[in-house]
């Protein structure tokens, strides 16, 4: 157990996979481990390196591991698969993680606080219920439209489908069909009360939260998109730059570039989805209000939109949204107007 310098750890929900290896690369302990045992098992060890895949419930090993003094080290799947030996299995998989941590430029996931990963699940929590108030409906309006009952797109136009259920003097809808859609719309106030209730938890968070408070300056980033920019990134520091950040993100462009000729394609999309989406949100707001007001103060979108469609002129304006984002983090400053906009 003293020999012990390295090692990986595939985690489950139940039984814990352990590839242990010594300073020379000999194999020191190969074993399963009960989840209940994992905690006992690693106080014995002397602090080593323990490299984990980030996955469900990794942030939470790594805190606990770094408690007992450990130096944890999570790392994308995709980047450890390369490393594993012919059959997948958890033997496999720890072996192929501990070979993966010790690699000089292995790319590594930073772990999240507690707090972080709270404010995370309030956001999970509220684009659940959003989709699922969208499917709720999109079933209200599909099931009245068996009918002949149609009704305006928009928030008007559902409340005067559900008042149509409501009125019991309008013989168009069956008993049966009415109960059905009464039940729909029953779930829709429900859900619209939980999303409020979960944007003023995400209000409070983000009135806590200086970082994000800061953030909420720049054009284009409400407090949805800063609270989640603070809770994603847990260390801005480990990205290299901007465009690093903004490639983790997946608003760069693709490359498939050979012989020393560059071909770039469309944006990547890889990364994190919801924070993309967000970016992306916030472009067009400040798009729509740059095409209300006039473009003037903004040359640099000016002249974008004079030449590209509106929609790749958001993906150019979240980019650089995202960079500035970035920079704010890693560096603990204010949002800066430009020139042309402060004169």
């Amino acid at each position: 157990m003293q020999a012990i310098t390295t090692i990986g750890l595939d985690i489950a929900k139940s039984v814990f996979q352990v590839h242990a290896v010594d300073a020379h690369g000999n194999v020191i302990v190969r074993r399963q481990l009960k989840r209940r045992y994992v905690i006992a098992f690693f106080q014995k060890l002397p602090p080593c390196l323990v490299g984990i895949e980030a996955c469900a419930s990794s942030h939470h090993w790594s805190r606990e591991l770094r408690a007992l003094g450990h130096t944890v080290r999570l790392m994308p799947s995709a980047y450890v698969k390369p490393y594993v030996k012919r059959q997948k299995n958890d033997a496999a998989d720890a072996e192929a993680i501990c070979e993966a941590v010790t690699r000089a430029n292995m790319r590594f996931v930073e772990t999240k606080t507690s707090e972080q990963q709270s404010c995370l699940m309030l956001h999970r929590t509220r684009h659940l219920f959003i989709r699922q108030q969208t499917s709720v409906i999109n079933a209200i309006r599909a099931h009245l439209a068996e009918f002949g009952i149609v009704a305006p797109v928009g928030r008007k136009g559902v409340e005067q489908l559900l008042n149509v259920v409501a009125d019991s003097t309008d013989k168009r809808l069956p008993e049966v069909a009415r109960a059905c859609v009464a039940a729909l719309g029953i779930q829709l106030r429900t859900l619209k009360a939980q999303i409020l209730q979960f944007d003023r938890l995400i209000m409070t968070w983000h009135r806590s939260n200086e970082t994000s408070k800061r953030l909420d300056e720049i054009p284009g980033v409400g407090h949805v998109l800063a609270t989640a920019l603070v809770a994603s990134v847990a260390d801005p520091k480990a990205f290299r730059s901007g465009r690093s950040f903004s490639a983790w993100i997946g608003l760069v462009p693709k490359q498939h570039s050979s012989g020393g000729k560059d071909k770039l394609g469309s944006i990547s999309k890889q990364g994190d989805r919801y924070l993309r989406s967000l970016l992306m949100i916030g472009a067009l707001a400040v798009i729509r209000y740059a095409k209300i007001h006039g473009t003037q103060h903004r040359p640099w979108l000016t002249a974008l939109l004079a030449r590209r469609p509106t929609k790749v002129a958001a993906i150019a304006l979240a980019n650089k949204i995202a960079r500035m984002a970035w920079a704010m983090m890693a560096k603990g400053e204010r949002y800066k107007e430009p020139v042309a906009l402060a004169a």
